[in-house]
């Protein structure tokens, strides 16, 4: 299995897992209301509002969590003021990590990231410092087991899309940032349910790791995305099937 598919595997699984304790939807509001806060909460002149909208409704959250999310940011409801900002830093093997976050206690979310990093071999990193590696990407990613191959090619192609690639569970559908919504719209259209759809950094580079360093930094990515304001982590490891496949 390929670096790729491993990572679009791994994303999966902890996407169920943060469904399950109800996580994904504190990420998911908060998105939404930064989104608003930023963009307006008019979502066709706000396209990462609508995109955040859309990924909200492919979870399963009701559209009254989702409407009060917007009028926080906007204003209309009390609420929370977030900031965003990324961390960049390094991992066992010199894996490289990029850590988005979003909170209103900036030292305490810095405080929180080095002390994930360090406790599991790794370190902060200069603004920098690994963005390099990293390219951001439209990401709609479909379950195998819910479409035809072609018929998904042939959707995400015709609306812009710039690759198809066949994981282990999953098809991965890349896009530019710019022709998400409308690929994963295409998607819809045609009847083929997404697991997700949103903007990811991809890496141009791996890391492949030995079955140590790779428990090891699986590990650090569990720590980073246990933090209430980390949003989301990329990596650019390729670990051995064994470990992967390890429960």
């Amino acid at each position: 299995m390929s670096g790729h598919s491993k990572w679009s595997s791994i994303k999966h699984k902890k996407a169920k897992t943060d469904a399950a304790r109800g996580k994904l939807f504190t990420r998911l509001i908060r998105e939404v209301t930064v989104a608003a806060r930023q963009g307006g909460g008019d979502p066709n002149a706000n396209p990462r509002l609508r995109l955040a909208m859309d990924t909200a409704r492919a979870a399963n959250m009701p559209n009254d969590n989702i409407t009060r999310a917007i009028k926080k940011g906007t204003g209309e409801l009390e609420g929370v003021s977030f900031d965003e900002f990324t961390y960049e830093g390094y991992g066992p093997g010199g894996v490289a990590f990029m850590i988005d976050v979003l909170t209103d206690n900036r030292n305490r979310t810095t405080a929180e990231v080095r002390h994930a990093l360090s406790k599991h071999g790794g370190n902060l990193g200069e603004t920098g410092s690994v963005a390099w590696n990293f390219e951001r990407k439209g990401v709609v990613r479909v379950e195998k087991s819910r479409c035809d191959e072609d018929t998904l090619m042939d959707a995400a192609l015709e609306a812009g899309a710039e690759d198809v690639q066949d994981g282990d569970e999953m098809f991965d559908v890349y896009t530019a940032p710019a022709d998400l919504h409308g690929v994963a719209a295409a998607v819809d259209g045609k009847s083929i349910p997404y697991v997700s759809a949103g903007l990811e950094r991809v890496p141009s580079t791996t890391v492949k790791l030995e079955a140590g360093e790779a428990r090891k930094v699986l590990r650090l990515l569990d720590a980073l995305e246990e933090l209430d304001d980390v949003q989301s982590v990329s990596a650019n490891f390729d670990i051995p099937d064994e470990v992967f496949e390890e429960d």
